[in-house]
């Protein structure tokens, strides 16, 4: 599983960084988790609002900070 953290390294997208970590490690699934801070990239994929949050190309969430548990929500 891949998944992708959008975001330019505000605070929010940093937490969202540290609840996917703790969510993947919590569910004990193997995920490689990217961080996308290059605004280019980050609008060439249609996010408009960050953090957002990818997974395996998808984006799954957009403009809000997710907590562990809502990401686990979203990863099953």
């Amino acid at each position: 599983m891949k998944i992708e953290i959008f975001g330019t390294g505000c605070r929010k997208c940093k937490r969202l960084e540290k609840n996917v970590e703790t969510a993947v490690k919590e569910m004990g699934i193997e995920a490689k988790i990217e961080k996308v801070q290059d605004i280019n990239d980050i609008a060439s994929r249609g996010v408009m609002m960050t953090p957002a949050l990818a997974v395996d190309g998808d984006i799954i969430a957009s403009g809000k900070l997710l907590n562990p548990e809502e990401i686990k929500k979203l990863l099953k």
